[in-house]
């Protein structure tokens, strides 16, 4: 031990210094030297991963034979705790990497074989015995698969179950509210205002959806493959016993990937999840813009509802509030299309054997579960939950749209309705006189077939 709170560390390339407290030695320790790149370190759920994955091939190890028990309950019991978050500090290796994430994984092993050595009294070597049966290239693209698998089990599907249900719930409230449609930006036929938010709420279940079909593939797992995919310094039946252990400690129905090679050449599961994430990310940006929409004004906007009041929207301009929740995950959805495209970038880099991307991969995935997942939740319980509607707005708005002729077209025609619409808007006069001037119908009719809250229901109006 040094005067200055260091140790000496040796690995194949020879020592040097490590931090007299850490938990981690020289291979760490050099990619910390190396990397000083972005000041990200890998994300909770991949070092949560990284812990699962390690108790799980100790315990595989253990029921193959190769592993005595004290050894592999040493290291079952470090890795519990490194995916428990106990020892996220002495995880610091930098997002950006060895493309294999080799310095995570021995970052991994040396933490484990620390806390495995110190409760045992005895060496627990990170190579020999922590990485026993593996290597960082079905590691790594396994965590992968594991992390962003836990993540959307636990937070992020749920989250979206939370939106849509708040979605559907309000969708069922507002169900008799009718207000004016709008295609292109301009007033269209009527709709309700639940229909319009039940429509918002599909698009999440539809999500939900893509979400889970995604999910099919990443529950197959790299593991077994080890260096190149054909499984070498791993015994038969080691793939399979980690996906069961994995299984077992998650209940999610990991499974040994059906082609190794594939696994750890591509990482075609995660970027298919990243395109599905991207699609929820786009639906959560058209519900965001259409709740900022409706919620512009209050005067000179449309002005059709109110979003809860959560903080003072302006530093000079007393009195203003902004849909500041909205525009927080319309941001969130820009970052994660944006992540989407490094993953897709990321995704071609297979060299032959092996993806080279693998770090920037997990951290862009997983970020963007993260965010969607807090993005869902904050959509639906502060702003969607509390919104209130502008009733007399919209009255006035539907009571003024001269598009409501398109409902006397099977009775007038589409010309004579066009002449109407138009004189209407010219004149800024009510739809219902000038059609009372210009056709022959009767008032009863007239009323019967203008209804605005009959013709949210389609078909041929007045018709039975």
């Amino acid at each position: 031990m040094s005067e200055q709170g260091f140790r000496i560390e040796k690995d194949s390339m020879g020592e040097l210094q490590v931090p007299a407290q850490a938990l981690y030695a020289a291979q760490t320790q050099r990619a910390v030297d190396n990397f000083t790149i972005s000041g990200l370190a890998m994300p909770r759920r991949f070092i949560q991963a990284l812990g699962l994955v390690k108790a799980a091939t100790a315990e595989a190890n253990r029921d193959l034979g190769d592993l005595d028990d004290a050894v592999a309950g040493a290291i079952v019991t470090a890795a519990e705790a490194v995916a428990r978050g106990d020892h996220d500090a002495d995880f610091p290796v930098d997002v950006f990497q060895t493309g294999s994430g080799t310095s995570s994984n021995m970052n991994a092993n040396e933490v484990i074989g620390h806390l495995a050595s110190r409760a045992l009294g005895s060496t627990v070597h990170p190579n020999d015995h922590v990485n026993m049966s593996q290597s960082s290239n079905d590691v790594i693209p396994t965590a992968i698969h594991v992390s962003a698998a836990v993540a959307c089990a636990e937070d992020l599907l749920p989250a979206l179950e939370h939106l849509a249900v708040t979605l559907e719930a309000r969708a069922q409230e507002l169900e008799r509210i009718t207000k004016t449609g709008r295609t292109h930006l301009m007033d269209a036929m009527p709709v309700t205002l639940g229909q319009e938010v039940g429509g918002w709420a599909q698009q999440i279940r539809l999500g939900q959806d893509r979400v889970r079909a995604a999910l099919e593939r990443v529950h197959a797992l790299a593991q077994g493959g080890t260096a190149v995919g054909t499984g070498i310094n791993a015994r038969d039946g080691f793939g399979d016993a980690v996906a069961k252990a994995l299984s077992a400690r998650t209940g999610l129905p990991f499974r040994s990937s059906e082609n190794r090679f594939e696994s750890l050449s591509s990482q075609d599961a995660a970027v298919e999840l990243s395109g599905q994430l991207k699609v929820v990310a786009v639906s959560l940006m058209k519900i965001s813009n259409d709740l900022r929409w409706m919620n512009s004004g209050p005067l000179a906007g449309l002005g059709e509802i109110a979003l809860p009041a959560l903080q003072p929207g302006s530093s000079i301009m007393p009195g203003k509030v902004n849909p500041v929740i909205p525009e927080a995950v319309a941001q969130v959805s820009a970052q994660v299309i944006g992540n989407d495209s490094t993953i897709t970038v990321a995704g071609q880099s297979g060299s032959f054997q092996l993806n080279v991307m693998l770090p920037v991969i997990a951290h862009n995935l997983l970020q963007s579960i993260e965010l969607l997942a807090n993005g869902s939740r904050a959509l639906a319980d502060r702003a969607v939950a509390g919104f209130t509607v502008n009733q007399a707005r919209l009255e006035e708005a539907l009571g003024k749209n001269p598009i409501l002729v398109t409902a006397l077209n099977t009775v007038i025609g589409y010309e004579l309705g066009a002449s109407i619409a138009k004189r209407a808007y010219a004149e800024g006069r009510p739809l219902m006189e000038l059609a009372r001037e210009v056709t022959d119908l009767s008032d009863e009719e007239l009323e019967r077939l203008l209804d605005p809250a009959a013709l949210t229901a389609g078909g041929i109006p007045g018709s039975d």
